[in-house]
């Protein structure tokens, strides 16, 4: 027997509905706050993200999924979805025509790592992308969207926040670091050691706890900003106060990828387990002049929808459409054509069989449908349907050319 790749799941009823659940809503809010719908291919050229993400990062050193096609080019599955949109800002010239462009984006996302709970090798984002906005408004907006989205679905969480800097003060405190770095270097792990020549930031958020301790003393960033930086995060954080959103202020908060500036966010679970970020992003306004393009501020966030399902609380499921089954041999066609008619509107199910009225019943109400429509020899002779409404338990017997569209 065939069987589904390791890390790669089929998404199935009852949770294929909590995802179109999350999705359909979730594109709803961001729509609502101007964001316009982008989709971008699986497959981009490996250089792609080697360029944005960064090549020490983990997604491009360890988890892509990368292979040459036959045409000999070097290709991968997306392993997020960011660099692809950017890349399509490019290839669009909207760098180039200046003004301002809001996406957002669903789709599957690639990343050979250990499957976890939560963590697959395949596995689906939700995100949007804000370009041509240098207000530190556009900041908190993005983290408003994000909170209205998560609030929709009533799920708990807690925001944390930091500033990554700028080109001006990066520098100076990445010089910093490696001095800390080096002085430790003895007890800091190999992959630390990596990062150290690569993008030494990057080392604050290792996970080894041995490392972590170490880090307790290490230089912060919120010491080293400038005053332009410095500012905005003052601003970043009045914002939010004034709108009352409570966040928590983390200098060790970095982020995976290497395009990050200024704002860094993660929206935090306490309810999933040791992975609890269920939410990121914040600005990279080098990104498009990294990728080739006009020099353009951006910024915006990505979150994994399965790590989000079973913290989404569903609205009550109500009974809605018809279920429309014939109790004789001559009734079938009948049924059939009333159950086109109404698909027109309604969610409809009919059955290709003749079943007894207790049957139909049970098939109706194993479905959650609301109204059951019966047809047999004595509803032919009449020329009436019979319909219970299996909320209200009433049934009435009705014209059968009310379901035709006579």
């Amino acid at each position: 027997m065939v069987k589904s790749l390791r890390g790669m799941n089929d998404i199935l009823t009852p949770e294929s509905e909590r995802f179109l659940y999350f999705i359909e809503n979730a594109c709803k809010i961001a729509k609502n706050y101007g964001y316009e719908y982008i989709e971008t291919p699986l497959l981009e050229e490996t250089s792609l993200f080697k360029r944005s993400v960064g090549e020490s990062s983990d997604i491009v050193g360890k988890e892509m999924y990368q292979f040459t096609d036959k045409g000999g080019n070097d290709v991968c599955l997306r392993p997020e979805g960011t660099a692809g949109v950017v890349r399509a800002f490019i290839e669009k010239k909207f760098d180039k025509a200046g003004g301002v462009k809001r996406f957002y984006y669903h789709g599957a996302m690639f990343r050979y790592e250990r499957p976890q709970k939560g963590r697959l090798r395949e596995f689906h984002q939700f995100g949007v992308e804000s370009f041509g906005v240098q207000s530190v408004k556009e900041d908190a907006t993005v983290i408003l969207m994000l909170k209205d989205i998560l609030d929709f679905f009533k799920i708990d969480y807690e925001l944390e926040l930091n500033s990554l800097g700028c080109k001006e003060c990066m520098p100076d405190y990445r010089k910093k670091l490696i001095e800390f770095l080096d002085k430790n270097s003895e007890n800091i792990c190999e992959d630390c050691k990596r990062r150290r020549e690569t993008n030494p930031i990057r080392v604050l958020d290792c996970k080894n706890p041995k490392c972590q301790e170490i880090y307790k003393n290490a230089p912060l960033l919120s010491d080293n900003l400038c005053i332009t930086c410095n500012e905005d995060f003052s601003k970043l954080k009045k914002i939010l106060d004034d709108f009352n959103v409570k966040y928590k202020i983390n200098p060790k908060l970095v982020r995976g990828l290497d395009y990050y500036n200024k704002t860094a966010f993660e929206f935090i679970s306490t309810k999933i387990g040791a992975q609890s970020a269920i939410a990121g992003g914040g600005r990279y306004d080098r990104l498009v002049e990294f990728l080739d393009g006009k020099p353009t501020f951006g910024i915006g966030f990505a979150m994994g929808i399965e790590r989000l399902l079973e913290l989404i609380k569903m609205p009550e499921n109500t009974r809605v459409g018809y279920y429309i089954g014939a109790l004789c041999e001559e009734a079938l066609d009948l049924s059939f054509q009333i159950a086109q008619n109404l698909r027109k509107e309604h969610k409809t199910i009919v059955s290709y069989e003749k079943k007894s009225l207790k049957n139909h019943l049970k098939q109706a109400d194993k479905q959650n449908i609301k109204y059951c429509i019966c047809i047999g020899e004595d509803e032919l002779k009449q020329d009436k349907i019979w319909i219970k409404n299996l909320e209200t338990k009433e049934e009435n017997l009705l014209d059968t050319s009310e379901f035709l569209g006579e």
